[in-house]
């Protein structure tokens, strides 16, 4: 439909970068314009992540019209960013059915075509670097370009690749795509003039040759770098990190201006070692609702009318995990003093700026930087608070060390609260929260619970916050079941509850797979097959006295998580069974050894085998 849209002139014409290389500069801020709003079109009926990737569209049309993808590489941070990339590259008349099952997806990825796959954060810089290196050592004359948001340089892992890559003479170059600052204060005339001369191919070689004859005064050089640095200091304002880390920084520039964009990136390409390039841009760009919107909101908005901005309504039903989780964790805190929030650049995602709002002083947002959270969480545990720090199952996969070394170890009172816990949908494998019960289960003095509902959410966070050391609570991404919602009370650690009595086949669930195996329970009855179902509700420990009444009472069981089977709570049941010598036949349903790619969070579960039609096969399999 798009294809033949007449309003898309230059961008029906390009389908590679190569192609992209035969306009006209002049011709690029309309190629822009129209690239731009066939996105805005795309992810109105097919929602995905937005305003990153409007902020980016001429860091994006510039870098294809400089540089000679794929051979020069270029990898980007996250991925947020990429969807005008994924365009240019020819994937124009895919990019429609992106995220959708069988279509391309909404992260960068080799098997695509990309240099590298990136669905977390902070990783460009140090993958770039690799690619860098791996060049170099081959023999192979190409460029390797990282592109990083501001929120990304927050973590950990982008100021170690930087220290890593400052250090050596990789032709790598850095593009810092800083969409938090106001544009107009940091670009002006003269930096702008400034940014052409230290860019241009003669003072590079000029300052090369002078330096490389200074080596003979060093105490010469050592005066005229001081001097330097002092005037560039005085010019920004500040002292410059990157250029302390061995970086050569140019900027700032208007993100916005492909044409200068154009010339710089020509100029750099020709200059060796590691350099950043700083480039100021608007989230959103463009779009005037994404632009001057909530950018929480904007950053992946789901369906909108493109002419009006108007978000499609989620429709009526159940509150959100993520907002019963919200909601309960302001309950307790206006209850305790000693109760804080802490999330990594999640607080809307995660339902914590429920706290944020009501009470600032006691939520720690602590940007992208999950090992740092765990860590700090621990450390307000040990000076005597109860922290509950939310963050996405796939997310916690980068704070293992952390968990283990500075929390379990030391047995401090931290509630991990696991949001996205499970099959997430159109995110894909980057994001799937499906390791969490199999990585945290090994780990001593480790509580680990799954609510089947509202109301079991906020008696586990309420259980959780009563009792001493560690708990995890995983939940997933979405609708709860439902349930009213009552007052907190405590539960028993490590109890499971019969859901429905049963004499043919005992079915195990954890958390909210409860729902659809008690669909499967009700129709297998009506096949002739009576099926106990029981809620585990805890990972760990298991309920042991339930475990033994099951054994002895059941030749078949059927366990379901919505999480990996390899090392899962099925594991933990077979495991028991085992080392206490009882051999029932035992199905374990979940997701299987493998990665599992994006689709609707329905579908995932069908094609994994533990929706309620799974289940149900499973139940009536040998009867």
């Amino acid at each position: 439909m798009k294809e033949k849209n007449s309003t898309y002139d230059l961008l029906n014409k390009v389908n590679s970068p190569a192609e992209l290389k035969q306009l006209d500069v002049a011709q690029l801020p309309q190629y822009c314009a129209e690239l731009r709003r066939y996105i805005v079109e795309c992810c109105a009926v097919n929602p995905g992540h937005l305003s990153s990737s409007l902020g980016a569209v001429e860091i994006t049309v510039a870098l294809h019209y400089v540089f000679d993808f794929p051979e020069d590489r270029i990898v980007w941070d996250v991925g947020h960013q990429a969807y005008a990339h994924k365009i240019i590259t020819g994937r124009r008349e895919a990019f429609a059915s992106q995220r959708k099952s069988g279509g391309i997806a909404g992260f960068p990825k080799i098997e695509e075509g990309d240099s590298f796959g990136a669905g977390h954060s902070s990783v460009s810089i140090s993958a770039a670097y690799g690619l860098a290196e791996a060049a170099a050592i081959k023999g192979e004359k190409r460029s390797v370009v990282a592109i990083i948001g501001d929120g990304a340089m927050t973590g950990g892992l982008a100021f170690e690749g930087l220290n890593n890559a400052g250090a050596s003479n990789a032709d790598l170059l850095v593009i810092l795509n800083d969409n938090r600052q106001s544009i107009d204060t940091n670009v002006g005339a003269l930096r702008k003039h400034l940014l052409r001369i230290t860019s241009s191919r003669k003072y590079n070689a000029m300052k090369r040759r002078i330096w490389g004859q200074l080596k003979v005064v060093p105490r010469l050089r050592r005066l005229l770098q001081h001097t330097t640095h002092t005037i560039k200091r005085g010019l920004l304002r500040q002292s410059n990190l990157f250029e302390s880390m061995n970086f050569r920084y140019f900027g700032p520039t208007d993100g916005h201006d492909v044409a200068t964009l154009v010339r710089t990136l020509a100029a750099l390409k020709n200059i060796e070692g590691p350099k950043l390039l700083h480039a100021m841009t608007i989230k959103g760009k463009g779009y005037e609702p994404a632009e001057k919107g909530d950018p929480a909101v904007w950053h992946s908005p789901g369906r909108f009318n493109p002419t009006t901005g108007e978000r499609e309504p989620s429709g009526a039903g159940p509150a959100k995990y993520q907002y019963v989780f919200g909601r309960a964790l302001l309950e307790l805190a206006e209850q305790d003093s000693r109760i804080v929030g802490v999330t990594a650049a999640m607080a809307t995602g995660t339902s914590m700026n429920i706290l944020q709002n009501a009470l600032p002083e006691r939520c720690f947002d602590v940007g992208i930087a999950e090992g740092h959270a765990v860590t700090f969480a621990a450390g307000l545990a040990a000076g005597g608070l109860i922290p509950f720090c939310a963050i996405y199952s796939s997310f916690m996969q980068r704070a293992y060390d952390n968990l283990i070394h500075d929390v379990a170890l030391q047995g401090l009172h931290v509630v991990f609260c696991l949001d996205r816990a499970g099959l997430v949908g159109e995110d894909g494998a980057t994001h799937h929260g499906e390791f969490d019960i199999a990585y945290l289960r090994p780990i001593p003095g480790l509580r680990i619970a799954a609510p089947r509902n509202e109301q079991e959410l906020r008696n586990l966070m309420y259980t959780a916050y009563k009792g001493e050391g560690p708990f995890a609570i995983r939940y997933p991404r979405g609708r709860a079941a439902g349930a009213p919602e009552g007052p907190m009370v405590a539960l028993p650690i490590g109890k499971a509850e019969v859901l429905r009595e049963g004499k043919d086949v005992a079915l195990f669930t954890l958390g909210h797979t409860a729902l659809a195996g008690g669909q499967a329970a009700e129709e297998a009855a009506t096949k002739g097959v009576s099926v106990c179902h029981i809620d585990l509700r805890w990972a760990k420990p298991l309920d042991e006295e339930m475990l033994r009444w099951v054994a002895e009472r059941f030749e078949r069981i059927v366990t379901v998580e919505d999480g990996v089977v390899d090392g899962g709570v099925g594991s933990a049941v077979v495991e028991w069974m085992s080392d206490h010598h009882y051999s029932p036949r035992i199905t374990r349903l979940g997701i299987d050894d493998e990665f599992v790619e994006h689709a609707s969070v329905g579908e995932l579960q069908h094609l994994c085998g533990y929706d309620k039609e799974g289940i149900l096969a499973a139940l009536l399999a040998e009867r």
